[in-house]
């Protein structure tokens, strides 16, 4: 399959597959994000999230992938740094401000910084319609996150605290989309990639949550814990194993700014499963959102 997915790199047909691929991965991401802004403390759901999916990615990387090149050691050393970079950004985004407000902060950001980057560093180019669908999708989403933020009664030092938090979080999700598409693009075999990023990106945060776990007046029960995060690690290898394939596959920059639609499948999580309300300027800026990735994804 490895061969297969290589040689489909850059054709129609590959991009095709690189759309679809996207795609899932907005409405896995979205998920996730629901997934550690739920019941749970964020730290800990994203402890557990990284234990399950490290634990299951363990015995791929070691016995079933090929074992990576020597020069991937180092790729896999500053993509490590990486996430653990966003994750504290994203853990101190959820921790502080409403998941409707802080998720399509992180998230507007992303694609916009993300293709710069690719344009810099793959030597990828938009069109005007390109660069017009990219300003509708940005836009769309950071009035989503301002609409939403009417909603929200909080105090305003914690709301200033989640916002920086979140445009932090926004350059980091750039960072990483940009870094692994150069990694998983730098190995012969892409599931190699994959199987030891999930490996290696599930060492620390599990720790981290113990440590905070030990430390809380009155901890959670670790079962429905663990559970949320089996289901976490499980969407997780969905999300991101499906970008991480679409930017091989294609432009990342296209690929990153389909999976930024990932807002308008959390606003409907929001909705039916937390509870939060979707009005009539919601569905249009939703709307607004998928017509920008359309200009994107065909504009070019």
């Amino acid at each position: 399959m490895s061969d297969w997915l290589v040689s489909i790199a850059g054709t129609p047909a590959g991009s095709q597959l690189a759309l679809g691929l996207a795609l899932f991965a907005a409405l896995m991401h979205a998920i996730f994000g629901a997934l550690q802004k739920g019941r749970h403390d964020p730290w800990l759901t994203r402890g557990a999230i990284d234990f399950s999916y490290g634990l299951m990615a363990m015995p791929i990387a070691l016995f079933v992938v090929p074992w990576p090149e020597p020069h991937m050691w180092l790729i896999f050393a500053g993509m490590f740094v990486i996430h653990v970079i966003y994750k504290i950004t994203q853990g101190m985004a959820y921790s502080h401000g409403a998941y409707t407000v802080v998720y399509p902060v992180v998230r507007g950001l992303g694609p916009l910084v993300t293709v710069i980057a690719a344009g810099a560093i793959f030597g990828e180019h938009f069109e005007v319609l390109q660069w017009s669908g990219l300003g509708l999708l940005t836009l769309a989403i950071f009035a989503l996150a301002a609409v939403n933020l009417r909603r929200e009664t909080v105090d305003r030092g914690e709301l200033k605290l989640a916002l920086i938090w979140a445009v932090a979080g926004g350059f980091m999700v750039a960072a990483y989309t940009t870094y692994d598409a150069y990694g998983i693009r730098a190995t012969l075999d892409p599931f190699t990639f994959l199987a030891w990023f999930f490996f290696i990106d599930g060492l620390l945060f599990p720790f981290v949550a113990f440590v905070m776990w030990c430390r809380m007046d009155t901890p959670p029960e670790v079962r429905p814990l663990m559970v949320r995060g089996f289901i976490g690690g499980i969407v997780a290898y969905l999300s991101f194993g499906s970008i991480m394939m679409a930017t091989r596959l294609d432009k990342v920059g296209e690929a990153a700014v389909l999976r930024e639609t990932s807002p308008v499948f959390a606003a409907l999580i929001g909705w039916f499963f937390l509870k939060e309300k979707v009005g009539p300027l919601q569905a249009f800026l939703m709307c607004a959102i998928a017509g920008g990735a359309v200009l994107v994804e065909f504009g070019g």
